[in-house]
C-alpha cells in the first residue's frame, strides 16, 4: 500500500467537509476545461490571441481561461467549441 504524502492525508480529511469537497469538485472542473482548452488550442496551433479574436475577447481573458481564473458563461463554452469544431456536453449528474 502507498503511503499518503501529508498533503494527500490532509486532502483526505478536508474533502470529508461537503462543503469543501463541493469546492474542490467545482474548482476540479473549471481547472480540467481550461486544460482540454490550451491542449485543443496548442494542437491546432493557435495562439492566445488569435483565439481571442475568434471568441470576440481579448489574449488576457484567454490567458486567465487556460489558468482555470475565468468563470465561463454557457455562451463562452459554446463559442469555445465552435471554435475547436467540437460539441459542448454538460451534464446533470
Amino acid at each position: 500500500m502507498k503511503k499518503l504524502t501529508n498533503y494527500e492525508r490532509d486532502l483526505n480529511k478536508r474533502l470529508k467537509n461537503p462543503q469543501s469537497q463541493k469546492a474542490y469538485e467545482e474548482e476540479y472542473a473549471k481547472v480540467k476545461f481550461a486544460y482540454q482548452m490550451m491542449q485543443l488550442r496548442k494542437k491546432q496551433r493557435i495562439s492566445q490571441a488569435q483565439l481571442a479574436k475568434k471568441l470576440g475577447t481579448t489574449q488576457s481573458v484567454v490567458a486567465r481561461m487556460e489558468a482555470g481564473q475565468q468563470n465561463f458563461t454557457l455562451n463562452t463554452l459554446q463559442k469555445i467549441a465552435s471554435v475547436f469544431r467540437r460539441q459542448l456536453k454538460i451534464q446533470l449528474i
